[in-house]
């Protein structure tokens, strides 16, 4: 942040709301975060924070939250203050405004591809756009900062809306609270029912607690003096998480609808409903990625799981490597002895090979058809596969289009897919779309002591079906635009809820009728529900926002249109994603179609770059090197994780930038297009043209759709690929592979992340010893004076196979490269295109 003088405070928030079936609204106040004050301040005193809100409003489960922020400089120099939230992954960012001195600066929302048009426009040096990052588990951290000048005070104002979900019987929100640093003021959180990590015996009669019929409140102020750790120093004992869980009163009657402006809500959760037995087939990866802690914990967990499976279920166990082993040819009925012996079975159960997911789980859906086929499971009962493993298929089929089309004709809709991907090294996103192609989900399971309890509680979640194919119908005359409204299972303690718009705002009643299979006999309920005037019903309560059931339809609409969008047919994806977007600008809500600019107020040097706030999604988009050394038949490989602007490098990323100043060409390549300047003249050529372009300096062959390859006189010979995904895919974008073909005539002084490697590098490897992996190695690297840990792996190379590429075996430097390129990575990014470093 360039001509910034003084210091920096960090605001850190963290957040959470809940209510009761109604209406609920609280205030938690906290502030600054020591460790980040010790990095980027040397005089926080002189910052003072005057208060820290949030102000949460539930009403019939959706979430609407707006955190208010005030401090002030009184210093006698200029200061950056650092705004930084923590919010539920599951919540769209719906506004976010600063307020300097009287000034207001707003967020707008707009198309990403615009947000980062405009960006790139006005930005004027190399810093990061991010303004969101992950933060845990079940959080995204929220940050900005702002140049406050002396005496002058700020108010930052963020506003998220959610719509909380019904898991084993309960509505949850994790609250991060670490301000390690007393406030002033401290208010409260309103809720049915709270615990912290951080509540000591001391801190515990603090928590008030009042609860009536339709709300509740819970409030947590603690005094200066009670928030300190210690009599005589300045830390706070407010240090963890505060957690947040309640349910509502539900009533006999199956009918729990809000009509209001013109929109409703249905929730629909029946009591007191028998179960559906369940078929489950638990395929199990015991690779040799899964050696060590994660094998273990799996069988923990499964034994556990075992251990609690209900007897009128029948249950099979597959485990896999690059062969398949099934414990039984078919599936079983859980009774005490077929369960003691298959716990004996999974305690045996160890790692080795590779991972063959696509014949794995077309053996367990073979084994349920044949059972189904041959009568042995009950008419009534529900199938399913659950699937765990930790990593790439790299045995048998690999092509991850090819094993979902094969399970989804495979399980022609008969049977449901769940998908736990254990770890960070698995291709999450391929999991999640193959689960939500057979009426299934997909769950991370975290690395982490814990873990064995995460594939409990998700099995704990499908381990008891009420209901199987849902369908939930409303008046066709009456209402439009519906969100979805058949499920394939309701699962106890979940909730099935359905949203739409009505066509006839003077409607009396409002027929409901809900139709499923049961556990012995069909299901069927009609009903009906009357528009209800709120402003009577709860005359004392203005915070309810009046519009709540027109945006829970807007949200909900809008996050099934993104799973339409990754799941669908190329026409239903192409439709959905642009509705998606063209809801998600109407209602402002930060999606991963839409990105938030933040314009910020100008600093002594001049204007200041703008911020873009970005929805996190399930994908990895870090560039990946890799360094081939023909000469000693080796390679070298590293990522870089950070998200940084265009890099002084010949990298793999979505943007290409390549010069040679010593023959007067320059070279753009992006996704789009390509543009070469040589003595004056621009000669721009399209990907989708075939093409061939010779110069007194530069040769062209250009492939349609798919290479460029460049000749620079006396110079090198590299080819550029162009890896083209869906054009309305939500999350991933074409991106860019560029390889040398010819570079012993490079110039002596060439460098960049790879340019520097080709001048030769000399290193050693020694003392090969067991790596987490198997089949991945750990070793010590002596290279550039250093000693460094280096891991063999492998990564693509996508020049004969331009679509599924080919594992190249190399030494893989971890820490963005630290050790092996000359200085730090951060060091190779430039402000602008063809700018030095």
């Amino acid at each position: 942040m360039s001509g910034l003088q003084g210091v920096g405070l960090l605001l850190l928030w963290g957040s959470a709301c809940l209510g009761l079936p109604g209406l609920v609204r609280g205030a938690l106040v906290i502030s600054g975060d020591q460790e980040a004050l010790q990095k980027r301040s040397t005089n926080e005193d002189m910052v003072e924070v005057h208060s820290v809100r949030l102000d949460c409003t539930v009403t019939s489960r959706f979430a609407h939250t707006v955190m208010t922020s005030k401090a002030l400089n009184r210093a006698n120099s200029s200061q950056e203050i650092f705004f930084e939230v923590d919010l539920p992954k599951t919540a769209f960012i719906a506004n976010f405004s600063m307020e300097i001195d009287g000034q207001v600066y707003v967020g707008d929302i707009k198309e990403k591809e615009k947000a980062k048009k405009q960006y790139e426009k006005a930005i004027s040096s190399g810093r990061t756009a991010g303004l969101v990052k992950a933060s845990g588990r079940k959080m995204e951290k929220f940050s900005v900062s702002v140049n406050i000048a002396a005496e002058s005070n700020v108010t930052f104002i963020l506003t998220y809306e959610e719509l909380l979900q019904r898991k084993l019987g309960r509505y949850e929100i994790l609250t991060r609270v670490k301000p390690k640093q007393r406030v002033q003021e401290f208010q409260g959180i309103s809720y049915v029912d709270a615990h912290a990590t951080f509540l000591s015996n001391e801190l515990l009669p603090l928590v008030d607690k009042r609860v009536t019929d339709n709300k509740a409140h819970i409030s947590f102020s603690p005094t200066m003096e009670e928030q300190r750790k210690c009599p005589d120093c300045e830390g706070t004992l407010i240090d963890g998480d505060f957690i947040v869980t309640y349910d509502v009163n539900r009533a006999k009657s199956q009918w729990d609808i809000q009509i209001v402006n013109g929109y409703f809500v249905h929730f629909f959760a029946p009591p007191d409903l028998p179960r559906v037995p369940k078929n489950v087939v638990f395929v199990i990866d015991r690779s040799g990625s899964m050696s060590g802690q994660k094998m273990a914990q799996t069988r923990e967990a499964l034994l556990a799981i075992l251990k609690d499976i209900h007897e009128d279920d029948h249950f099979a166990i597959i485990q896999f490597d690059d062969k398949i082993d099934s414990w039984k040819e078919s599936l079983i009925k859980a009774t005490k002895e077929n369960v003691d012996e298959a716990m004996k079975y999974v305690s045996g159960i160890v790692d080795n090979g590779y991972t063959n997911i696509n014949d794995a789980v077309l053996r367990g859906v073979n084994m349920l058809v044949k059972d189904r086929q041959e009568e042995k499971l009950p008419e009534r009962s529900i199938d399913m596969i659950i699937l765990l493993t930790d990593g790439m298929p790299n045995a048998g089929q690999s092509n991850i289009g090819r094993i979902q089309t094969n399970v989804h004709s495979a399980m022609g809709g008969n049977m449901s897919l769940f998908c736990l991907g254990f770890g960070n090294d698995v291709e999450y996103s391929f999991l999640d779309v193959m689960s939500k192609q057979n009426k299934g989900m997909a769950r991370r399971i975290y690395e982490g002591s814990d873990a064995a309890v995460q594939l409990q509680g998700f099995y704990e979640e499908v381990a008891s079906p009420l209901l199987l194919e849902v369908d939930l119908r409303y008046p066709e005359n009456a209402v439009d635009s519906l969100t979805t409204n058949h499920y394939s299972q309701l699962f106890n303690g979940s909730e099935i809820v359905v949203a739409g718009r009505l066509t006839d705002n003077d409607l009396d009643n409002f027929m409901v009728e809900v139709f499923a299979q049961g556990f012995d006999e069909d299901f069927k309920v009609q009903g009906q529900a009357s528009a209800e005037d709120w402003d009577v019903l709860y005359p004392d309560e203005e915070y309810i926002f009046g519009d709540f059931t027109e945006r829970l339809w807007a949200y909900l609409t809008i996050q099934q249109l993104l799973e339409t969008s990754k799941t669908g047919t190329p026409e239903e994806k192409s439709n959905a994603t642009a509705k998606a977007l063209d809801m998600s600008l109407q209602y402002s809500f930060v999606t991963p179609l839409t990105s938030m600019v933040v314009t910020k107020p100008d600093t002594e040097d001049g204007p200041d770059s703008p911020l873009i706030a970005d929805k996190l999604t399930e994908v990895d988009g870090d560039p990946h090197f890799l360094i081939e050394l023909p000469e000693r038949d080796d390679a070298l490989c590293f990522n870089i994780n950070e998200n940084q602007e265009p890099f002084s490098t010949w990298s793999e990323t979505q943007y290409q930038v390549f010069w040679s100043m010593s023959l007067g060409v320059r070279l753009e390549v992006s996704t789009q297009d390509i543009v070469v300047l040589q003595d004056g003249k621009q000669v721009k050529l399209l990907w989708s043209d075939n093409a061939s372009v010779k110069g007194t300096n530069v040769d062209l062959l250009l492939t349609k759709d798919r290479s460029l390859t460049v000749t620079l006189k006396d110079s090198v010979k590299f080819v550029v690929l162009l890896h083209k995904v869906w054009a309305k895919h939500p999350y991933h974008r074409d991106y860019l592979g560029f390889y040398t073909l010819d570079s012993h005539l490079l110039s002596p002084v060439v460098h960049g992340l790879l340019g520097q490697f080709y001048h030769g590098i000399e290193y050693e490897v020694s003392e090969l010893r067991p790596g987490e992996v198997p089949e991945k190695p750990d070793a010590t690297m002596y290279v550039k004076g250093r000693e460094l840990n280096v891991t063999r792996g492998w990564q693509r190379d996508f020049r004969k196979d331009v679509k599924n590429g080919e594992n190249v075996p190399c030494w893989f430097v971890h820490s963005n490269g630290t050790g092996l390129i000359d200085g730090d990575a951060t060091e190779y990014v430039v402000s602008g295109l063809f700018k030095t470093v």
